[in-house]
């Protein structure tokens, strides 16, 4: 079965380019009812002056950028990075008229080729619960921080379109969503206390929303993009199809629930002393 953080999958699956992606997002574009639009409101929450670096650790198409281009400060110098060679590509191709200066590469979180202290910011949007070790990633986001620097975090909790998870048990009681939602890793019920273990100040905004789907189509590309549901479905497609044109007709919609939020927290600001933070987690085959 397959695991949110098993990287294999994701590079060789999952996001070996932006396929999947694409079908997940067209959803919550399509039929979310908070039209402020969740790029928007994360945009909303990264607070940074006008002359800065910031890091985006598994950027994926760039959709964060794409979608506020004229809200960027001209200052502001964006890296985006991604573990997928595929994800990156899709990054270049789809900023590379916008006129801004934007750099890629790929990169694991857990091993950022970037010098210490290079960075005013870390943006890690929907990505934490990929990553298997969180505590090396931890320790390579503070690394990378200037003082002062801020991480921004986003994540889902436990409840997160659990109704998609039941809708396809219904239909099937053998199958699953591998959802970040049913996993035990970065959630915003959990993700405080590991980011506090590397960085100070942690906050946490949730944003408000729900989707009210009114098209099987659009639902089941969704649950088709999924890890391993294809496989799963297989020649079923169509009649799990009509089972949620079905619920669709009788219902009038499917209305999912959404929790997603926003942690921010930051680095020792200058002027004050480092705390042992990193010395105290480093792991014994961590060099002084």
């Amino acid at each position: 079965m397959f695991r949110l953080s098993d990287q294999a999958c994701l590079l060789n699956d999952q996001y070996k380019d932006a396929s999947n992606f694409n079908a997940r997002f067209q959803l919550h574009e399509r039929f979310s009812v908070n039209r402020h639009g969740w790029l928007s409101w994360v945009l909303d929450h990264i607070c940074l002056s006008p002359e800065s670096r910031i890091l985006e650790l598994g950027c994926g198409p760039g959709m964060l950028w794409l979608k506020n281009l004229h809200r960027i400060p001209a200052g502001w110098r964006v890296t985006l990075t991604d573990l997928s060679p595929g994800m990156v590509e899709e990054a270049r191709k789809n900023l590379r008229d916008s006129g801004r200066p934007f750099q890629f590469g790929v990169a694991d979180a857990q091993s950022v080729p970037f010098k210490d202290a290079r960075f005013d910011a870390v943006i890690a949007n929907h990505m934490l619960y990929h990553v298997p070790d969180r505590e090396r990633a931890f320790s390579e986001i503070r690394r990378v921080l200037k003082r002062g620097g801020r991480l921004y975090a986003s994540t889902v909790g436990k409840g997160h379109m659990r109704e998609m998870n039941d809708l396809v048990k219904r239909f099937n009681p053998q199958w699953d969503l591998d959802l970040p939602s049913t996993s035990n890793s970065f959630l915003l019920e959990t993700g405080a206390g590991q980011i506090a273990r590397w960085l100070l100040g942690v906050s946490l905004h949730r944003y408000e929303d729900a989707l009210v789907v009114t098209e099987a189509g659009p639902l089941i590309a969704y649950i088709l993009s999924s890890g391993g549901m294809s496989a799963a479905i297989g020649n079923r497609v169509a009649e799990f199809t009509h089972f949620v044109e079905e619920e669709i007709a009788h219902r009038g919609a499917i209305r999912i629930s959404k929790d997603s939020g926003l942690f921010g927290a930051y680095k020792t600001p200058a002027g004050r002393a480092e705390t042992n933070t990193r010395a105290a987690h480093r792991k014994p085959e961590e060099p002084g």
